[in-house]
């Protein structure tokens, strides 16, 4: 598809249309095709790297651009390039139905590969395969939404799957160095985090190997430096506790 602008004549191909209703008017922007999920989800930073021009148009296929008035009235500002990040965060992408289906099919599946990445069974510690976890999927009846991001409907199918499968986020094992002093006292602290002690020694410094959800990792951390003013240190020694092989469901 190639549009022309009345003003400028820029010629714009492989359009992506983000439109947005606002005020009883329609407003519209040309992006590049796939770059509007990357700004979404954060990957793209980069706004023209997105947007084909920092226009708002009223129609972007006849090329009609919206009145200053208009654009005043519906967002309070004419600063384009701000109502143009509005849109393309909020805004709702014009695809064929050709093209939603593949995108819904694609991040399915990028869904269900993060999934099978981060989870294991927690009885046997094995990863379950993205074809299997594909299959959990559709048996829950997961809809994917495309104004969310891939990791953050990744979170919420492991909640969903947990109500039906033996599944949970693959422990992380890390080791603490705490200092005596504040060692024991700082343990307790710890212990809500701690999903499993394999080691614990005491010797010039508290030194205690464990097994945590990778989701409580930045709170430890913080937890650690805060109480030991720098002093204690946390090592990640496996981002993931995992044993050798597939785990097949039955």
């Amino acid at each position: 598809m190639s549009i022309f602008t009345p003003t400028n004549q820029i010629r714009l191909t492989n359009v992506a249309v983000v439109r947005m209703k606002r005020a009883g008017k329609r407003f519209e922007i040309a992006c590049y095709k796939n770059k509007v999920v990357g700004w979404r989800s954060g990957v793209e930073k980069d706004l023209d790297e997105v947007l084909q021009t920092h226009s708002v148009f009223v129609n972007v296929s006849k090329g009609q651009v919206a009145k200053k008035e208009d654009l005043v009235s519906a967002f309070g500002t004419d600063n384009q390039t701000e109502i143009c990040k509005q849109i393309l965060t909020k805004g709702e992408v014009q695809v064929s139905d050709k093209e939603r289906h593949t995108q819904l099919e694609q991040m399915f599946r990028d869904i269900a590969t993060i999934v099978a990445d981060k989870c294991v069974n927690p009885e046997t510690k094995r990863p379950y395969t993205v074809i299997l976890i594909e299959r959990a999927m559709k048996d829950i009846h997961y809809s994917v939404k495309t104004n969310k991001s891939t990791k953050q409907q990744a979170l919420e199918v492991i909640k969903q799957l947990k109500e039906k499968m033996k599944i949970e986020r693959a422990h992380m094992r890390l080791r603490f160095l705490l200092p005596l002093s504040e060692g024991k006292k700082l343990k307790e602290k710890l212990k809500p985090f701690i999903k499993v002690i394999e080691s614990e020694d005491y010797d010039q410094q508290l030194e205690i190997v464990c097994l945590i959800d990778p989701g409580c990792f930045r709170e430890i951390d913080e937890l650690i430096k805060k109480e030991t003013k720098g002093k204690g240190s946390l090592e990640v020694l496996n981002l993931k506790d995992v044993e050798e092989g597939d785990e097949k469901l039955e």
